[in-house]
């Protein structure tokens, strides 16, 4: 059922740390902002008020950082391994990294593989071509099929494997070991850290929200949770600009709870539940290092039906910011405040929202 809760882990975290990786989320941007320079495509997505809106939800301020445009790919997810693949460029050339001839040839010979449900996959594969690079993408047969064709045209080889992300994620593991592959997830385990550099470059947009908000501070935040790993490189640059002075609530499918259950057991814990039409957000795992630091930084977690994301996100539509429900998750998490009185929104709050997607079919 839909609820939110206060975090009982707030200021705290995880005590027992038995099982899980031991890198922790990166709050430093200057990196991100520095090597994203160097991809052609990147550039700065806008923060968006809409006079209309605020009115008609009856608050002092709402600002959508809109990422739908993000490096022509659709999504915040741009920024990640992207990200990740640029650092691995520089290491190997420098500040030759500076001349685009020999940043196209940087990365020949080098294949990155990674299992993807959405825009990861669309990252790994651009990141790959601009430096030269290789990108395999292990896709589950939930996936749906014109994706594939979107990653063919990056250049990428598309392997279709297993019936949801964790079995395809499983045969990207695989390959990864048998062909000496470099694996390249967007989430961590106890073993693998490597999506911590792909949630560092997630930083770019939570320093970029913050330096176009104008006036005094939001006073919540919501940001729509899979992993964890937006919601957790969101809340990690955030609170280092803005403090404690406002309230983090994170919004998940009540079909994949991942974060909020493992932080009531205070422990990674495996969910279960049908399948979430919000298909980003559907993980029923966390990302460890995202759960780490949501476990003590998040003020409130919250779970929203699918039926009632798809509905509210229709608002939208109306103000020309048309996303998924992965991408409007948090937003519907404002209605849902907003219409039950809760977390004390009301008509002197600032309320700061990310569209982290395009509308898709998820």
């Amino acid at each position: 059922m839909m609820s939110v809760i206060e975090n009982p882990l707030k200021n705290i975290g995880l005590q027992n740390l038995d099982g899980v990786c031991k890198g922790d989320v990166k709050d430093d941007h200057s990196q991100v902002l520095e090597l994203l320079g160097y991809c052609p495509i990147s550039a700065e997505t806008p923060l968006i008020e809409i006079d209309n809106l605020t009115k008609e939800l009856g608050l002092k301020k709402v600002a959508f950082k809109d990422e739908r445009s993000r490096m022509n790919l659709g999504s915040f997810k741009a920024l990640g391994a992207a990200y990740v693949i640029a650092k691995n460029a520089y290491q190997k050339i420098g500040e030759k990294i500076k001349e685009p001839y020999l940043a196209s040839k940087a990365l020949e010979g080098k294949t990155f593989v990674t299992a993807s449900a959405g825009n990861h996959g669309l990252s790994v594969a651009a990141g790959a071509k601009i430096f030269g690079a290789e990108a395999v993408i292990y896709l589950s047969l939930s996936v749906p099929s014109g994706f594939a064709s979107k990653l063919k045209g990056y250049g990428a080889k598309v392997v279709i494997e297993g019936e949801d992300y964790e079995a395809s994620m499983s045969a990207a593991e695989e390959a990864s070991r048998l062909n000496g592959w470099e694996l390249l997830s967007d989430v961590t385990w106890d073993g693998y850290e490597g999506g911590i550099d792909v949630m560092e470059g997630y930083l770019i947009m939570a320093y970029e929200a913050a330096k176009s908000w104008k006036g005094k501070i939001p006073t919540h935040v919501f940001l729509q949770t899979g992993c964890g790993g937006l919601s957790a490189a969101v809340s990690a640059k955030l609170r280092k600009i803005w403090g404690q002075n406002f309230k983090i609530c994170t919004v998940e499918p009540t079909a994949a709870p991942a974060i909020k259950e493992s932080i009531i057991r205070g422990r990674p814990t495996h969910t279960t539940g049908p399948v979430s039409n919000m298909g980003r957000l559907d993980c029923k795992a966390p990302s460890h290092a995202a759960l780490k630091y949501l476990a003590k930084e998040a003020d409130y977690l919250m779970t929203l039906d699918d039926d009632y994301v798809s509905k509210e996100i229709k608002k939208l539509t109306k103000y020309s910011l048309e996303t998924s429900p992965s991408g409007g998750a948090g937003f519907a998490g404002l209605l849902y405040c907003i219409k039950n009185k809760l977390l004390e929104v009301d008509n002197e709050s600032r309320v700061l929202i990310f569209i982290s997607e395009g509308p898709s079919d998820d």
